[in-house]
């Protein structure tokens, strides 16, 4: 099948398992998760309708954003290094991987340098995993607190991402997890914040997060195939 193709059954997808859960579909974006994929693909994909896009690799991300000439929306979605932000300034609209107030920082001074600020989400390691980025669940109010202190930054919300289950529904007390933290930070009123995004979902389980309250799922696999290469 076609990109095309893919993604009508994904947007279906995603509209079946909103309405399923007393949702407006439209509360629910789909970010085409396009690491590894060339510059081409994600034209094509642009031309079936698709203009949100995640990115993983800053060096990869560089390189494809000036060669993608369809007017698309990037989010930076990967684990980030400090050192390599400056490469993705201003590029980006929203970046779902900060988990500790370093990068938060360096986010900040090289937005600021624009003029401008950026939209970020938290991640939160849930289950704590070593292998994977993220603050924990009890160090989440005080990461926020510090990134809410910073001129050029926004915080809109939060990110996850759980272990891998067979079954989706292993992943559902993580995803129903992370909306409880947001709500928590709501509840804490902390100037400037909003928890207006979760980010959680891929392609094996988007469905599950939607129904615990995803705005945002991140599918790479489901839409393009397998990966093109790296």
């Amino acid at each position: 099948m076609s990109i095309a193709d893919n993604l009508n059954i994904i947007r279906d997808r995603i509209a079946a398992a909103a309405l399923k859960a007393g949702r407006d579909p439209a509360t629910v974006r789909l970010v085409a998760v396009s690491k590894t994929q060339p510059a081409e693909v994600v034209a094509e994909a642009a031309r079936a309708g698709q203009f949100l896009f995640g990115e993983n690799y800053v060096q990869e991300f560089a390189a494809k954003v000036a060669d993608v000439k369809e007017p698309v929306e990037w989010h930076f979605i990967g684990s980030l290094q400090s050192n390599k932000v400056k490469y993705i300034a201003g590029l980006v609209t929203l970046i779902h991987s900060v988990d500790r107030l370093s990068l938060a920082e360096e986010i900040d001074r090289q937005w600021g340098k624009l003029g401008r600020s950026c939209d970020v989400l938290i991640q939160v390691n849930i289950a704590e995993e070593a292998t994977k980025s993220g603050t924990t669940s009890a160090g989440l109010l005080d990461l926020v607190r510090s990134v809410a202190g910073l001129s050029h930054i926004r915080v809109r919300g939060l990110m996850t991402m759980p272990p891998f289950f067979d079954d989706p529904e292993g992943a559902r007390p993580y995803f129903r997890e992370l909306r409880r933290l947001a709500g928590e930070i709501a509840a804490a009123g902390i100037p400037g914040v909003t928890m207006a995004e979760l980010s959680m979902g891929m392609s094996g389980d988007f469905e599950a997060a939607i129904a615990e309250g995803a705005t945002l799922v991140r599918i790479g696999t489901a839409v393009f195939g397998e990966r093109q290469y790296r």
